[in-house]
């Protein structure tokens, strides 16, 4: 294929796509990331897309400076392989890689609510209240980008009391877990009235500063998404790391747990 050829190829599949609005020079790198990382999310881009420095370069009229850093972003995030010859290919769902991702969230933010709990300042808890009622008008309008843009904001104060640099690897984790998450939704469209519930009780065990409890939600929590991700992308596959994180939470394996009742509603977009 040539050159020209190669870039046809690409303009033919974002053609129909929305193309990145760069906001300022220095931030070209940072949207350009956020918009391909956008088209993996919502699936614009499936696994197996080739997506090559070189052409996307011209197709979206950059230098391939900001391409090279979007890569290597979406690359930590497990989005994309990229290779020595500035090539990238959209990965696919990994059981293995969530199984993992899921353990290490579990542990990490179990310790996170428990040190934030009976912490929260009056402002971070009008934050947190502003947060799940944003959830909930974006589960009515059925607008899942804003509903997961003030569900990761929620987590986050849920766990506001780590120290930065903990606080940066625990967000870093929930947005690679992000794909997880869309997909479930994919799967389920309209999912789980009771999900919203447990953002609630959550929330209201970190405000009672009740740290055991807060602890023991935010495993079941997670690990009842990992649990049911699994069971629809490699169905009978364990999920040994997640089991060893709950265990160390909770004293109980909840890898294999059943995930509760998932009948989906009408509409809406809560994991």
């Amino acid at each position: 294929m040539t050159q020209t050829d190669a870039t046809e190829d690409l303009l033919g599949l974002f053609g129909g796509l929305p193309r990145p609005v760069i906001s300022h020079p220095r931030r070209t790198s940072v949207e350009i990331h956020d918009h391909l990382r956008w088209l993996i999310l919502d699936g614009l881009l499936p696994p197996g897309t080739e997506l090559k420095q070189a052409e996307l370069a011209r197709v979206f009229d950059v230098s391939r400076t900001p391409l090279r850093e979007a890569f290597r972003m979406l690359q930590e995030e497990g989005l994309i392989d990229a290779d020595i010859n500035h090539r990238g290919r959209v990965t696919g769902l990994d059981v293995a890689d969530l199984d993992c991702l899921y353990a290490a969230r579990i542990s990490l933010e179990a310790m996170g609510v428990r040190v934030t709990a009976g912490r929260l300042t009056r402002q971070e808890v009008q934050e947190a209240s502003a947060h799940l009622h944003d959830m909930d008008r974006a589960d009515e309008t059925g607008d899942a980008a804003a509903w997961h843009e003030a569900h990761r904001a929620f987590h986050c104060v849920l766990v506001c009391r780590c120290t930065p640099t903990v606080l940066r690897t625990i967000t870093s984790y929930a947005e690679r877990s992000e794909r997880y998450l869309r997909a479930l939704q994919d799967r389920h469209p309209g999912v789980f009235p009771q999900r919203r519930q447990e953002h609630y009780d959550l929330f209201a065990a970190v405000m009672a500063g009740a740290p055991e409890r807060a602890a023991q939600l935010i495993t079941r929590h997670l690990a009842r998404t990992a649990r049911r991700v699994i069971d629809d992308i490699a169905p009978g596959r364990e999920a040994p790391d997640v089991g060893q994180a709950t265990v160390m939470v909770c004293g109980e394996d909840l890898s294999a747990a059943s995930s509760g009742n998932w009948t989906p509603v009408a509409k809406g977009v809560h994991t």
